[in-house]
């Protein structure tokens, strides 16, 4: 019982399946259980310090068990989404030659079908109620393990996690972090721009196989907060809404795609009576979108901006101004600044690439290496800074502003138009549920703004030609004239990456394809 004038303590996690079935677990039982799970991998597993793993696992409470377990080993963790097929799951043992891999029920075939062709991995390990052949059981294995561990003896840049990034173009390559990386530079985030403290309950509905989903380990942990997970197997709009009704979630992290859909399934009785900070990152969120939220919770969106390799490079900061449509201002730790193609710093209000100083001295936040690849590594280094791939501008009071990325932007008849303006000025019309806005080739102008549109609901009936000319006659008022859709497609879905990014690398080639 909690002692008079004291309050109860936080859990360390708290998971629900959305049937009825609790896990919580304090500091101290995920202190007991992570020592037994590391026993579990230098034991069984013999893996030693430094040897790397694959983690394919849903948002069960073993996920985040495994990652504690692994710092205490010194094993490097390669996280990976349940999406991945038999080939994505080949690919990724192959080039991190890892020793094992931990995964449950629905992956385990997938594994069994390309193991022959791995010849580093050892061994298998299943998460699961049942038995399989060839594999080690986890539930086993933990319920026998002693409870007392000697914690590996790592240093802060030895190798801790291993991303591979699900980039919007090429083949994902090895983002590898250290302990320092995420462990201090989440910290910033998990102070400064979540928000958190030790009595929150922090709810971030990032899919595990995402670099986003350690920001629910280190930004939560390091402040005593409490991790909220919902296992929730789709990105359900009123599951997570209803959620937020009934759990005393007090800091919410998602993406801007999920944001657009729950605006879209706003429920009038739904009221989220302990939510107090919203966060946003993944990709630019829409004003529209914001100003909807507000609306209807009373509560700002704060964006933010990184990668897998950064953590957060820019954010809105608690007490900050919100400027709606801007990714915020750099975050502790990072001097940002933007450039142009020979390293030279540009002045505010001219576009240019976002770019982190890295001499003399490399911040403690920023990845390592791409593993194995040291061509690709020195590639992102231009003079003095790392560059982001990424096109923005500086305002003048020091506002960072998100254009596209650097193959995304538009050359139109010597206009340049960053496509995610394009597609905030559409969502601000109602028939509008989503967009992608990309380059089409052109006789004349040489390529021209074309959008393809997914129209909410009550829209989808209306006549193409009428619905066309409306929402290009909208996107002129709503901005600059010169950057309205000249061509425009309605399409049921887009196409994204698994972590729900629209891919319009995917839509500009088709599209120049064509031609």
């Amino acid at each position: 019982e909690p002692v008079e004038g004291k309050k109860p303590k936080n859990p360390a996690l708290w998971w629900v399946d959305g049937d009825g079935e609790e896990v919580k677990w304090s500091f101290e039982e995920l202190g007991v259980l992570s020592r037994k799970a590391a026993n579990v991998l230098s034991g069984a597993c013999s893996l030693q310090c430094g040897d790397r793993v694959l983690l394919l696992l849903p948002r069960i409470p073993e996920w985040w068990l495994l990652n504690v377990a692994c710092m205490r080993t010194g094993t490097v963790l390669i996280p990976g989404t349940q999406q991945l097929t038999a080939k994505d799951i080949l690919y990724r043992l192959q080039k991190s030659k890892a020793k094992g891999i931990i995964t449950d029920d629905s992956v385990a075939s997938a594994v069994e079908s390309v193991e022959a062709d791995c010849q580093s991995l050892k061994f298998k390990l299943l998460v699961s109620e049942g038995h399989r052949e060839g594999w080690l059981s986890f539930k086993d294995l933990l319920k026998n393990a002693p409870s007392d561990h000697q914690c590996a003896t790592t240093k802060s840049q030895h190798p801790m996690a291993i991303y591979f990034t699900s980039g919007t173009t090429g083949a994902p390559k090895m983002t590898e972090h250290s302990h320092c990386s995420y462990g201090i530079g989440l910290t910033v985030s998990g102070r400064y721009w979540l928000n958190l403290t030790s009595s929150d309950i922090y709810w971030n509905t990032s899919d595990t196989g995402w670099a986003k989903a350690a920001w629910s380990i280190f930004s939560a942990w390091s402040q005593g907060a409490c991790v909220f997970v919902h296992k929730m197997p789709q990105f359900s709009p009123p599951a997570v809404l209803e959620s937020l009704s009934r759990y005393p979630i007090t800091v919410f992290c998602s993406a801007p795609t999920a944001y657009r859909m729950l605006v879209q399934h706003q429920l009038p009785s739904c009221t989220f009576n302990s939510l107090r900070h919203c966060v946003s990152a993944g990709e630019p969120i829409n004003p529209e979108v914001m100003a909807k939220w507000k609306a209807w919770t009373g509560l700002d969106i704060h964006e933010s901006y990184g990668q897998t390799e950064t953590v957060l490079v820019c954010g809105n900061f608690k007490g900050m101004e919100i400027k709606p449509g801007s990714m915020g201002k750099p975050s502790p730790g990072y001097d940002v600044k933007i450039i142009d193609e020979n390293g030279n710093i540009l002045p505010p209000g001219k576009e240019g690439e976002i770019a982190i100083k890295v001499k003399p001295t490399r911040p403690l936040f920023l990845f390592t290496c791409y593993t194995d690849d040291p061509e690709k590594t020195k590639a992102t280094v231009r003079g003095d800074f790392y560059v982001t791939g990424d096109r923005g501008l500086m305002d003048d009071n020091g506002y960072f502003w998100f254009v596209g990325r650097a193959d995304d932007v538009i050359n139109s008849a010597g206009y340049r138009i960053g496509p995610f303006e394009v597609e905030s000025a559409l969502i601000e019309h109602p028939a509008v549920a989503e967009s992608a806005v990309v380059s089409s080739p052109d006789p004349i102008r040489g390529e021209v703004v074309k959008a393809f549109v997914v129209l909410t609901p009550n829209y989808i009936s209306h006549d193409p030609e009428k619905m066309m000319k409306e929402l290009q006659d909208h996107v002129k008022k709503a901005t600059a004239p010169y950057k309205y859709p000249r061509k425009m497609e309605f399409v049921q879905e887009l196409p994204k990456t698994i972590s729900g990014k629209i891919r319009r690398t995917e839509l500009r080639q088709k599209e120049w394809r064509r031609y």
